[in-house]
Order: structure tokens, then C-alpha cells, then sequence
């Protein structure tokens, strides 16, 4: 399929970025450099991953206390340039100088001297304020082109738009797949009128024992087979698809097994019916009300 049909999702230009356009599923880490698979398989899924057009990686400095990322820059070595490289910093870390502290500890593991986008992994006790400042002093330094949040509810990313720079937010990335769509009642229709991306961590339903729920419903099962592809591709496709007219979520799965690197690639290719997509909404029908944000 020609690039330009492939669904993307833009972040929208900055006051020190332009616009740039990225596929709309990337690669995650989560659990990597644990030694769950041989670090090599790892390594080569990323750069499988790269090649296929999932150039977005998203690491954070908790996964394997730093093991995840060293893994990530050993799949960069020489092709840095391929990736749109994402780290996350502890909220503890977010401090006016520890911000920038942690993350010269994550671009010396990474191998590399800037980051595209960094994230507060999650809301802490350090004022965001301070946090924003720590941000722009390593915008400034060349270190990070963008910053983001992550696990982010309506309320906190009220606070942030409400701060000097928080409108220069690029995304918040959360959990979301389609056993778990509390963030369509208010969160996301909020982030739509920013103008605000999503990422969408666990769009698999990686974590916990609702993945095999998903994977086995009938519903799922069924639409996938009249689809021909596999109920993983299916949950991806649903993940991206576009609301409200517009691509504006990035799924970022985990993958090590050869297989599974290319089915979510080929996953960007697939075209969700409006009969699939009632099949799936009868079946996982959002929240009529507002639900806690689900954070694994």
C-alpha cells in the first residue's frame, strides 16, 4: 500500500517545531530488557519494526529500570535518524533540575544526544509548573524537540493548559484498546478541542487477563475472520480508527516475534466497515458516564 494511504497522525506544529506527520501505530517497550526474550530478538524487532514504517518507539526510564531503553539504543546504533524516539521521566524525577538530570541518564542509555518527544510518565507531587520549566530548558539545550504527558485525565490536562507553555503539550499518551474506551466519555472529546494526539499504550490489552477475554470474544472472532486477518490486527485497527473524521491516535503494541512485528505493521492497512465497527461497539459499547482513567 502507498504511504499515502497509510493512516497518520499529525502533531501539530509548535512556536520551535513544525508539523510532523507520523504512522499511526508505533512500537512500545513494556517488559523489554527484562530478559523475558533474548535481547537480541528484541533488538532485532525494533529494527524489523523500522523497516516496516513503525518509526515511532516509545520507551520510559522505568521500563527494566533503564534496561528498555538500552535495548532501544542498541537498535538505533547507526540509524537514528529512522526513528521518532519517545521517553518517559518519573514523576520524582520532574523536578526544575532532576528532569534534567534523568534525562541525560536516558540519552546516554538511549545513544543518543536529543530525544523527539519526552513524557511525564505520570502526574506526581512536583508542580507542573516546574516541570514545564525543566521541559523548555531541554527543549533549549537541543535535548528534546517536543514534550508530552501520559496518564493524564480530563482535570490534570485542564491544569496543564492552564500554565505558561502548557498549550505546547504534544500528546498524552493512556491506555486504550476496546475493552477499555472510558477515555471516549470525556477525555478524549477534550483532547480532540486542544488539538491534542493520542497514544495509546496496551492497545492489546497487554496487561492482565482481559487480553485473552478480547481475543477469544465471539464478536472479535468474527469480524476479524471476515476480515482475514488476525483478532491482534483487529484491536490495532480499532485502536486507529478515525473519530470524528480524524486520525488522531497512536497505538503503540510491543512486539518480539517476527510474525507479530509484521501483522502490526499490515495492521495499518486495514479498513474497518461500518458493519465491523457496530458489530464491535454493540459488543464493547463505551461508558455513558465519566470513569476513572485505567492505569496498568
Amino acid at each position: 500500500m502507498s504511504d499515502q494511504f497509510i493512516p497518520h497522525v499529525t502533531l501539530p506544529a509548535t512556536a520551535h517545531a513544525p508539523a510532523l506527520d507520523l504512522p499511526a501505530i508505533g512500537q512500545g517497550t513494556w517488559y523489554m530488557g527484562e530478559g523475558l526474550a533474548p535481547r537480541s530478538d528484541e533488538v532485532r524487532a525494533l529494527q524489523q519494526g523500522l523497516e516496516l514504517g513503525l518509526t515511532l518507539i516509545d520507551t520510559a526510564e522505568m521500563y527494566a529500570d533503564g534496561g528498555a531503553e538500552e535495548v532501544v539504543g542498541e537498535a538505533l546504533a547507526g540509524r537514528r535518524d529512522q526513528a521518532f524516539l519517545v521517553t518517559k521521566v518519573y514523576p520524582w524525577n520532574a523536578g526544575r533540575d532532576s528532569a534534567i538530570d534523568a534525562c541525560e541518564r536516558s540519552l546516554r542509555r538511549l545513544g543518543t544526544d536529543h530525544l523527539d518527544l519526552y513524557l511525564l510518565h505520570w502526574p506526581g507531587s512536583i508542580p507542573l509548573a516546574e516541570t514545564l520549566e525543566a521541559f523548555e530548558r531541554l527543549r533549549e539545550q537541543g535535548k528534546i524537540r517536543r514534550f508530552g504527558v501520559s496518564n493524564f485525565d480530563v482535570e490534570e490536562l485542564d491544569s496543564l493548559a492552564a500554565l505558561s507553555g502548557g498549550s505546547e503539550c504534544a500528546v498524552n499518551q493512556v491506555l486504550y484498546h476496546l475493552g477499555s474506551r472510558g477515555i471516549e466519555h470525556a477525555l478524549r472529546p477534550r483532547m480532540q478541542r486542544l488539538g491534542m494526539p493520542l497514544m495509546a499504550y496496551c492497545p492489546l490489552a497487554q496487561a492482565g487477563q482481559l487480553r485473552r477475554d478480547l481475543f477469544e470474544h465471539s464478536a472479535v472472532r468474527e469480524v476479524a475472520d471476515g476480515l482475514g486477518i488476525s483478532p491482534a490486527q483487529l484491536l490495532l485497527a480499532w485502536a486507529i480508527r478515525p473519530l470524528n473524521g480524524r486520525h488522531d491516535a497512536i497505538a503503540i503494541p510491543k512486539a518480539v516475534q517476527p510474525q507479530h512485528v509484521e501483522q502490526n505493521a499490515a495492521a495499518l492497512e486495514v479498513e474497518l466497515s461500518d458493519e465491523a465497527l457496530a458489530r464491535l461497539e454493540a459488543a464493547f459499547p463505551a461508558p455513558s458516564r465519566k470513569v476513572p482513567l485505567d492505569i496498568v
